[in-house]
């Protein structure tokens, strides 16, 4: 059985693999500066109704995988989640200073992919066979 989650009008099931990286890839996503880096990524996740469903804090990278609100565009979160985290990991850890001059400590950018149970193999299939009339080709109105 499929899991759905509920709003006051909508139920939905928005799940995304979003992937960013540190800036030149550098590996100091290690020790206090990750587990830093995982709370405030479960905080900020909170803050905006969006859950984790699994995730990995590697040396120079992170991904998630996450259930959010259809009402939250996937750019508004990453940029959330990026802009906050880089901020507040600057200023706890002043060391990265001598690595991240400047106000950035993500790369820019970041990967994001949707997840979802249907293929686009079902969906063509069920638009093909769903009340067929081939006078407007592939895009139907239904009557």
């Amino acid at each position: 059985m499929q899991y759905f989650k509920k709003t006051s009008h909508t139920k939905y099931d928005c799940t995304y693999h979003i992937i960013w990286i540190t800036k030149y890839r550098y590996p100091v996503l290690v020790g206090d500066i990750a587990v830093k880096a995982r709370d405030l990524i479960r905080r900020i996740c909170e803050e905006n109704h969006t859950e984790i469903i699994r995730g990995t804090v590697a040396k120079d990278h992170i991904h998630v995988y996450v259930s959010a609100p259809p009402y939250i565009s996937i750019s508004k979160l990453v940029q959330t989640l990026k802009g906050k985290s880089s901020r507040i990991i600057q200023q706890t850890f002043p060391e990265l200073r001598k690595r991240y001059w400047g106000s950035h400590f993500w790369a820019i950018g970041y990967f994001a992919k949707t997840v979802g149970t249907v293929s686009d193999e079902m969906i063509k299939e069920y638009l093909e066979n769903h009340d067929k009339d081939e006078k407007f080709g592939n895009f139907q109105i239904e009557q």
